[in-house]
């Protein structure tokens, strides 16, 4: 019990650090941040659950007012802004992540973990975001969805980053990618 408390801490703390990698902004106020690569590993390390509940309680964070965001943002204003839909996916990414890693064992590891990445980190939270990014800016689902095309090829970078370091992990200490164990 508490080696999985230590764990989600961890990731969660992991996630805060990756906001500290400079942000590229765009003009519609969505930044570029590995942020999400963090989501991505949460769930492919971790697992389903214990990934969500790190994300879940790095989100907790962020509504108490800590300035843990990319751009040292927080409180509850960032959930109902621009970038509010990728937030509210961020748990349910890393779930779907972790969920297709502990499913799919008959492909090698970074292989489920880069299709993982894929449909948690950027299929569905492309979904939520867009749906957040159309109702705050006012704007239909397709011009908000031409808007996001140019965060593809790096969360598709993101998502070979996240089955890199995960492959890693596992073949230094197998016990420790826990969506496997």
């Amino acid at each position: 019990m508490e080696k999985n408390v230590a764990l989600i801490a961890l990731f969660a703390a992991l996630i805060a650090v990756l906001a500290l990698i400079p942000k590229i902004t765009l003009g519609f106020g969505v930044p570029i941040t590995a942020q999400s690569l963090g989501i991505m590993l949460a769930g492919a390390v971790l697992g389903s659950k214990r990934g969500a509940l790190a994300v879940l309680l790095f989100l907790l964070l962020v509504a108490v007012g800590l300035p843990l965001l990319a751009g040292g943002r927080g409180g509850l204003g960032v959930f109902f802004g621009p970038t509010g839909g990728f937030l509210f996916s961020w748990p349910l990414a890393a779930w779907l992540t972790g969920f297709v890693v502990e499913k799919w064992r008959s492909v090698p590891l970074g292989a489920s973990v880069f299709v993982g990445s894929i449909l948690g980190g950027i299929v569905l939270s492309y979904a939520m975001g867009i749906v957040g990014l159309s109702l705050a800016l006012g704007k239909s689902l397709i011009e908000s969805t031409s808007l996001m095309v140019v965060f593809i090829p790096g969360d598709l970078i993101k998502a070979l980053i996240v089955a890199a370091l995960t492959v890693s992990l596992a073949r230094a200490r197998p016990s420790s990618v826990l969506s496997r164990n």
